[in-house]
């Protein structure tokens, strides 16, 4: 067996590894918040005492709205020097903001809308550690924006097979253990909102590691958003057999 083809199947076997670990790790954060959640509600401390499970509550907040001329100078007039990558939503541009706060700026073609806004300010009253932060929205010039924090150290996909990075830092299995489990907090928070947030595109590429290595889930609520707005540009068209739907996805109603 060759070298790139072991380290493929290596490769591999590693990342199907990392999303059963994040699976068997969502199941036991559910259950032992379900536990803790119907001990509290009842006022009991006894784990038998049945109550009701109440997902937790978002507190809609105005997301901040930035003007594409400081999206501009922070990213060089949308430099290809600072393009990082694109998804669904469109390019991604890394940004460095006038307070010196670093972004990453995502950007595609549409149409200003209030449904746009609506969403923007609903995916960023979503806070949790282990979760990418939306920070705000633009929309301009028939141009939409999504503005998130910036994750210096990139994907798990990344690491686990050098794509992109040459030089990529590869993961101890220990740490990689940690990953998976912050991932799995992550999605379990998304799980306990009401009404609940399936990710719907969770893999590897999706799964970003900051300069501590702390696991923070990206795109979380993207697909949602896209099949709400106006969809605008191929890069944009979400199709049933790209998306990933965990095996609960058929439990929740959505």
């Amino acid at each position: 067996m060759s070298t790139n083809l072991a380290a493929i199947l290596g490769g591999a076997a590693g990342a199907v590894a990392l999303v059963g670990i994040v699976g068997l790790l969502i199941w036991f954060c559910l259950f032992h918040k379900r536990g803790v959640s119907r001990t509290s509600e009842t006022g009991s401390s006894d784990p038998s005492v049945q109550g009701r499970h109440i997902g937790v509550q978002l507190s809609l907040r105005e997301a901040r709205r930035f003007e594409l001329r400081e999206l501009s100078l922070a990213t060089k007039n949308f430099s290809d020097r600072n393009l990082i990558g694109e998804g669904k939503f469109g390019e991604v541009y890394k940004g460095l903001l006038q307070d010196g706060m670093l972004v990453a700026i995502k950007k595609r073609a549409g149409a200003p809308s209030q449904e746009f806004i609506d969403e923007a300010c609903y995916l960023s009253s979503i806070q949790h550690r282990n979760l990418v932060t939306l920070l705000g929205y633009c929309q301009e010039n028939n141009q939409q924006f999504l503005v998130y924090e910036y994750i210096p150290n990139g994907s798990v996909s990344i690491h686990l097979y050098g794509v992109g990075q040459v030089s990529a830092q590869k993961i101890e299995f220990k740490h990689r253990l940690s990953i998976a489990l912050g991932a799995a907090k992550g999605l379990a928070h998304l799980h306990s909102l009401s009404p609940r947030l399936v990710h719907k595109d969770f893999k590897t590429a999706n799964v970003l590691v900051d300069e501590n290595f702390i696991a923070k889930v990206a795109d979380a609520g993207l697909r949602n958003f896209l099949g709400r707005i106006d969809v605008a540009g191929p890069s944009s068209q979400v199709t049933a057999d790209e998306i990933f739907l965990a095996p609960e996805y058929s439990l929740f109603t959505l």
